[in-house]
């Protein structure tokens, strides 16, 4: 008999994280997340989505076993802002047993009509910066801080209970010796002499964080076109910014600025921290930040997190500018791999953006929904 209970406790939500490393133990490929980090974003007094956006997290039990877990979600602002009354559900993981699935995404369904929504949506988190969608494609590809992984039979179970693909994503990785630099060097001069632009480099975080608030707020105006998205408020902006900018190398972050100092294009890369996850394995310490401090120093990998251009200097070449800013930072850094985050499928510019650096997709993803 499947039982389903809420996790309330910390000692509940604790045991709700750690169910993934009971079912991906001994996988290559699947990062773990640290527990304190999860913990805090599951704690509703220190998370500012919790202004806008609600949860209950679940947990699955057969025969005193925990089996599967999932949280439902409604977020508010997407809700009153968008008028699309949606339900969500994410940190899905599930043995291989359809109607342990079953349960969970009925207690998620039991959720949502309490709350008048009409409609589910998931594998997503509270908002546009968390992780989304379940993976389809590359079980055998190195997942990234960044993203969720699972097994193959997740997407079966989904389809089999009458979900259908909603929004589908894509991941790749190139080389870096694809990077040539002839491809942008000569543009970017041109570009930045035309429109009276110029690139900001950074070698310390202190020096970074008075453009932070100019950069969500350039990335709502640049995302909002976007399927579902929901604007990063200023009380995320601050926790986002305290929380995760400390952890990128300042050499990684980019902004281009037009003559008035308006930004007008930023970028953020991460070292990759999936193997440093993998030894720390939930914890920071005793050596978790170790592992965590080194892959930030000298990590050979790197993740393009964020890009975003403003409108009115799309299609201007722009991007020659970051590109030529980061062609000197990863040769003095000797980067081996250039991995892309999950990109919508219908955002092509995007898309067209690495086009010349021939880069392989490894990995697909997607979000699934239900009529309730």
């Amino acid at each position: 008999m499947i039982t389903i209970k809420e996790a309330t406790t910390k000692k509940e939500l604790k045991d709700f994280i750690k169910f993934s490393f009971e079912l991906y133990k001994n996988n290559p490929y699947w990062v773990p997340p640290l527990i304190s980090d999860e913990l805090e974003n599951f704690d509703k007094d220190k998370n500012p989505v919790f202004a806008h956006a609600e949860a209950k997290f679940y947990i699955a039990y057969r025969d005193g076993r925990m089996v599967g877990k999932t949280a439902a979600i409604v977020n508010w602002q997407e809700v009153n802002e968008q008028g699309k009354k949606k339900v969500r559900f994410g940190w899905f993981d599930v043995i291989d047993d359809i109607e342990v699935t079953r349960a969970l995404l009925e207690k998620v369904y039991e959720y949502g009509r309490e709350h008048g929504m009409d409609h589910v949506e998931g594998p997503i988190g509270f908002s546009n910066l968390d992780k989304v969608g379940v993976l389809t494609e590359g079980f055998d590809q190195m997942s990234t801080a960044i993203t969720w992984y699972n097994h193959p039979y997740f997407k079966d179970h989904f389809e089999q209970l009458g979900f259908v693909k909603e929004k589908e994503y894509q991941e790749s990785i190139f080389p870096f010796s694809n990077v040539k630099p002839e491809m942008f060097m000569k543009a970017s001069q041109l570009i930045k002499k035309r429109y009276e632009l110029r690139s900001l480099s950074f070698t310390s975080t202190k020096d970074v964080m008075p453009y932070v608030d100019k950069m969500f707020d350039l990335f709502n105006s640049t995302y909002a076109k976007l399927a579902s998205f929901v604007a990063v408020s200023d009380v995320q902006k601050e926790y986002f910014k305290q929380k995760y900018i400390g952890l990128i190398n300042p050499e990684y972050i980019n902004f281009v600025v037009d003559k008035d100092e308006n930004l007008v294009a930023f970028s953020i890369v991460m070292p990759s921290f999936a193997e440093a996850l993998q030894k720390a394995n939930g914890h920071l310490f005793p050596f978790g930040f170790l592992h965590l401090l080194k892959a930030k120093k000298k990590s050979k990998d790197v993740v393009f997190y964020l890009i975003g251009v403003a409108e009115d200097y799309q299609n201007k070449g722009v991007t020659a500018i970051v590109f030529e800013e980061y062609y000197r930072v990863f040769k003095k850094f000797n980067i081996r791999n250039c991995i892309r985050t999950p990109e919508l499928e219908e955002n092509h510019a995007i898309h067209n953006m690495w086009k010349n650096f021939d880069p392989v997709i490894n990995k697909r993803r997607c979000t699934y929904r239900k009529d309730l």
